[in-house]
């Protein structure tokens, strides 16, 4: 019998290390949960808001958490779900029935400063009653909350956090991929002469580079051909210019996402966006790619050009 029940003890244990099947979102309300939501939301989690606690298992199996798809269920659940104690207990251990890894993150924050998150985004607390003054929904949201806390693998304290930090927080404890490859890069490139790009977080002017339109033989020619793409790389002033542009990218990058950005679009552009700066839309998307991180590459003014097709 102790066997039995210490191989059971190690199952669980190891259902609850591996990559949680389901993370269920609870704490106080001002404390940050959609926030969090939305952090697991870019890590490609199924996200639902306010979900009630008995429909977990539900909505797991509908999108098929477990399935061996690589589907992920993260949720938000509050005091308005009605004896949120006990249906999450019972939930845990339907979740745990079932062979599905979950974890439980509550978010707390002190009063003081979920008063003046509320003071300044001027909404009603959810569960304030009326004529009921803030604190005392705060205080009665806290005492109700205060078994649901104890069910909790992770609890953070938000009171002193900026967003980015608690981003950064959550993409530790449960980000299978790294940074790097949570961020999704987009590098395009551009002619200054169909329009500026508005889209652009980043944005780099290459017609001082040596332009190959000056050639006939590389004027019909776009910056995918190698004989323009040679022509503006191994020129001395491109080689010059690329040192000092990843350098910069090792910079700008990783501090896009220390800042919590889950998508960056780097343009960069020419006059007419065929030769110069499809070569270095190129020469960047493979930099970072070697980088790790996700990389769609687009040459958004390349059907405008007026090229030789062979």
């Amino acid at each position: 019998m102790a066997t039995r029940a210490s191989d059971e003890s190690m199952r669980e244990a190891a259902k609850r290390d591996r990559d949680a099947d389901v993370v269920i979102i609870t704490g106080l309300s001002g404390s940050g949960r959609t926030q969090v939501m939305h952090v697991f939301e870019d890590m490609g989690y199924f996200c639902i808001d306010n979900l009630p606690t008995g429909l977990i298992l539900q909505i797991a199996n509908a999108v098929g958490v477990g399935s061996g798809a690589g589907r992920h269920l993260a949720v938000t659940c509050d005091l308005r779900s009605q004896d949120l104690f006990g249906n999450l207990t019972h939930t845990l251990a339907e979740l745990s029935e079932r062979d599905l890894s979950y974890k439980v993150i509550f978010l707390d924050a002190a009063n003081e400063v979920l008063i003046r998150r509320y003071n300044e985004n001027r909404r009603r607390h959810p569960i304030a009653r009326e004529g009921e003054i803030l604190s005392d929904a705060i205080a009665r949201e806290r005492a109700g909350l205060s078994d649901t806390r104890r069910l909790a693998d992770l609890v953070i304290d938000t009171s002193n956090m900026l967003a980015s930090e608690l981003r950064t927080l959550i993409r530790g404890e449960f980000a299978e991929l790294s940074d790097q490859q949570l961020l999704e890069v987009h590098v395009f490139s551009f002619g200054f002469k169909h329009g500026m790009p508005v889209e652009a977080d980043l944005l780099i002017d290459v017609r001082f580079l040596p332009n190959p339109f000056w050639d006939p033989q590389m004027r019909p020619l776009t910056g995918n051909d190698p004989m323009v793409r040679d022509f503006v790389i191994e020129h001395p002033v491109t080689e010059q210019f690329l040192v000092a542009w990843k350098q910069l990218l090792d910079v700008v990058v990783p501090g896009y996402i220390a800042e919590g950005k889950s998508r960056v679009s780097i343009a960069i552009g020419c006059t007419g966006g065929q030769h110069r700066s499809v070569a270095i839309a190129n020469a960047t998307a493979d930099y970072l790619k070697a980088e790790q991180y996700r990389v769609a590459l687009s040459h958004r003014d390349l059907s405008l050009a007026n090229v030789r097709n062979d």
